[in-house]
């Protein structure tokens, strides 16, 4: 099989996970948000969920990339673009791990 082959066939496996499984994400609270939670409930008032009693997660602010494009494993404008927002990220953190190897062997072949 040749390299181009097996690069193509791992872009479309690629494709088919993080498009097709990101749908299968629950909005429930994984492992280490339920803990922050222990005490308190989630309420809803005026639309917007308000956590009520005593738990760490009170005390929680957004973080600097909560208005990013591609915020909360969605698409800024587009409801429900799961699917979409997976790609996007895993095909970003290809990019960048595809581009920090390609300088490593670089270095590595001037070096040599």
């Amino acid at each position: 099989m040749t390299r181009r082959r097996l690069l193509a066939i791992g872009m479309f496996v690629t494709l088919v996970i993080a498009g097709a499984v990101s749908y299968f994400a629950v909005s429930t609270p994984d492992g280490l948000d339920a803990t922050t939670q222990r005490g308190c409930q989630t309420v809803k008032v005026d639309g917007v969920e308000q956590l009520h009693g005593s738990c760490i997660a009170q005390h929680v602010t957004d973080h600097a990339m909560a208005s990013s494009p591609l915020a909360g494993y969605s698409v800024a404008g587009l409801h429900g673009a799961t699917g979409i927002a997976g790609i996007v990220g895993v095909f970003t953190t290809l990019a960048v791990a595809g581009g920090l190897l390609w300088l490593l062997a670089r270095k590595n072949r001037a070096s040599a």
